[in-house]
């Protein structure tokens, strides 16, 4: 894990503030340019390509662009109703009435929210394949990323370095996932072909899934969970290029090797020639596909990235870091605007009650009569704190939102291991 003094955590709200006391920063003005390339095996893996979204901000406009790669197993249902349904789901969970920071703010929260209830009303259609998810919002300067599986994106930055943007949920190289697990009495082991001999790689039992979290996966147990690792940064004025891909492409390349491959290319040039290379490499043993997406400031042309190449070692940071808990005053201190990427959120937790709370980043994002999840109206009396059953609540109270309804409270009880029968034996102590 690299030191602090590499990859920091700046609050949103120092950075907000900081704008705001200086009147000569301005949100800049970007530009994106993407190229998407893909060989099939399956065709299983599908992509979410939207640019240019727009959402009413007061008596202006805000522009946004979204990007998602879907990599589905055991049947392609779930990544088609994931790549239609989610970013729907994402945006009903946002209040109407935010401003572009608030909007901004509050997408981490509303993409946890977007993921279950997408995984939720999936399942309900009783489908049982499953997809990994790899989803991007970029909204200015600010990217925001949120996964589950093991479908990768990387950014470089135009001054150079690599950042992790997403998790990787593979059991055989996520040991607190594999933690997670067992804890709420699930079994992590390997293929067991008879005679004591075990073969690859390590799964989630029952279901037998190299994954511990996905969207969809319903005959496979309640311990793959759908609640994403998100991650949001704010990228340098001088922008950079960023890479999601599917299993495919990671397989055969790494971050660095993939960033080096199409190095001067366009972003159309750099996703086919990313896949060739992967393919070159290994072969085509699983669909391969790949985004690039170059983000660059108004005034320069976008022709291709040509990063300033930094050595790796030392900023390969872990994607499974905690986020900072330094006063918003201390990194005010440390952050005297330095031109580079700066991290404003980062959270891998998978219970609902970490996930949705109040705190961070609007206290009125959730309304007191409307699930957190699903959006759909509770009855005064009926919603259910997420809160209530936490072994240490702290200054939490039962009563205290967000609220959810039955089914989600259901939903959350069961990704989190709480079968009926606990719940009956700990009421009972």
């Amino acid at each position: 894990m690299s030191g602090r003094s590499e990859h920091q955590t700046v609050p949103l709200s120092v950075l907000l503030k900081r704008e705001l006391a200086n009147e000569k920063i301005e949100k800049p003005d970007v530009v994106i340019v993407h190229g998407q390339a893909s060989e099939n095996k399956k065709g299983e893996d599908f992509m979410l390509l939207k640019t240019e979204c727009q959402r009413v901000v007061g008596d202006g406009v805000s522009t946004y662009s979204v990007f998602g790669l879907f990599d589905g197993h055991n049947g392609s249902a779930a990544a088609i109703y994931t790549k239609d349904n989610l970013l729907n789901n994402v945006l009903s969970a946002i209040p109407s009435d935010l401003n572009r920071d608030e909007w901004v703010s509050a997408l981490p929260r509303a993409l946890v929210a977007g993921f279950v209830k997408t995984d939720k009303d999936f399942q309900e259609k009783a489908h049982t394949s499953g997809t990994t998810v790899t989803f991007m919002i970029i909204d200015g300067c600010v990217v925001t990323v949120a996964s589950v599986g093991d479908s990768r994106c990387v950014l470089e930055p135009y001054e150079g370095g690599i950042y992790y943007l997403s998790a990787d949920h593979r059991l055989d190289s996520n040991e607190e996932e594999r933690v997670r697990i067992t804890s709420s009495g699930g079994e992590v082991g390997r293929l067991n072909t008879g005679g004591g001999t075990e073969v690859g790689p390590l799964r989630c039992w029952p279901g037998g899934l190299c994954l511990s979290r996905s969207i969809g996966d319903m005959d496979v147990g309640e311990f793959i969970v759908p609640v994403p690792h998100v991650k949001q940064v704010k990228l340098s004025t001088a922008g950079g290029r960023i890479i999601i891909s599917s299993d495919g492409v990671w397989d055969a390349l790494t971050a660095e090797l993939a960033l080096d491959c199409c190095r001067g290319m366009s972003a159309e040039a750099a996703a086919p020639h990313i896949v060739k290379e992967a393919v070159q490499a290994k072969g085509l043993r699983d669909d391969t596909t790949c985004i690039v997406i170059d983000v660059y400031p108004q005034e320069k042309q976008p022709t291709s990235v040509t990063t300033q190449k930094k050595p790796v070692k030392g900023r390969l940071k872990s994607i499974f870091r905690k986020k900072s808990s330094e006063s918003s005053s201390y990194v005010d201190k440390q952050y005297q605007e330095p031109d580079m990427v700066q991290e404003l959120y980062e959270e891998g937790s998978a219970m609902l009650s970490e996930r949705l709370e109040t705190k961070y980043p609007l206290c009125n994002m959730f309304k007191l009569f409307i699930c957190a999840v699903c959006q759909v109206e509770i009855k005064p009396g009926e919603g259910i704190s997420i809160h209530v059953g936490l072994s240490n609540p702290g200054r939490l109270r039962p009563w205290d939102g967000p609220f959810l309804c039955s089914s989600c409270q259901e939903k959350r009880e069961a990704m989190e291991g709480k079968r009926a029968s606990d719940r009956l034996s700990s009421g009972s102590d």
